[in-house]
């Protein structure tokens, strides 16, 4: 089966808080991560030319900065091997929202909700865990960060071409919540994959309607990792 293509782009290594949910954090690239947004253009220039494959002139990207410099850098590369491209921003990309909770550190958010009469503790571990929700205003499990993603997948790609490819560039764990929605990766995959920084991860709409990982691949999780974005 074929049919037109998404690739699923994690931004490059930025500069984050430690221990802080990654999510809403305004902060730009480091170095490093601005290198693995070169060679991301290149490697993705290198694949539609090798799978002779259709570049969508439209770049899609989180509103984070560190989304949209990946993207910006990444599309700077494309264009001086002849792609025309424009990047839109939207929030459709975003990361797990925290809500009221944004950019406080784990700890911080623990003793908002031991404050607050309204709310119970948070279960053990619940920063990795896929249904849970803050109970605070704005906040999204991971699993509605990821159905909100596989919304703006599902759309990105409708009428597009058999060959077509289509650039999202985001965050880990909400594209791979959304790889879930899609019907890519199981609840127990998901826990078990991260993301490479920068590196393009292809899944194809098949014309009966289903989702498959076409290109690209997983990053393994360590046991030890840390669930970052």
């Amino acid at each position: 089966m074929n049919g037109p293509q998404a690739a699923l782009i994690r931004h490059g290594a930025y500069h984050q808080r430690p221990d802080v949910p990654s999510a809403l954090q305004p902060f730009p690239l480091t170095d490093e991560g601005e290198a693995q947004a070169h060679a991301c253009g290149e490697n993705i220039a290198a694949l539609i030319a090798k799978e002779g494959l259709t570049l969508d002139p439209v770049v899609h990207c989180s509103c984070q900065l560190r989304a949209w410099q990946t993207a910006q850098i990444a599309c700077k590369v494309l264009s001086s091997h002849g792609h025309k491209v424009e990047i839109n921003q939207t929030p459709a990309l975003a990361e797990r929202s925290l809500g009221s909770a944004a950019n406080l550190t784990v700890n911080e958010i623990e003793a908002v909700l031991a404050a607050d009469p309204r709310f119970a503790s948070p279960p053990p571990g619940w920063k990795s865990d896929s249904d849970y929700c803050l109970p605070l205003q704005g906040a999204e499990s991971l699993m509605m960060s990821g159905n909100r993603v596989a919304q703006h997948l599902r759309q990105s790609v409708a009428g597009k071409a058999p060959g077509s490819l289509t650039l999202n560039f985001g965050h880990g764990a909400s594209f791979r919540h959304a790889a879930h929605h899609l019907g890519i990766l199981s609840c127990e995959e998901i826990a078990h994959y991260s993301m490479h920084h920068a590196h393009p991860l292809q899944i194809r709409h098949n014309p009966d309607g289903t989702w498959a990982h076409s290109g690209g691949v997983w990053k393994i999780r360590q046991a030890k990792e840390k669930i970052l974005d």
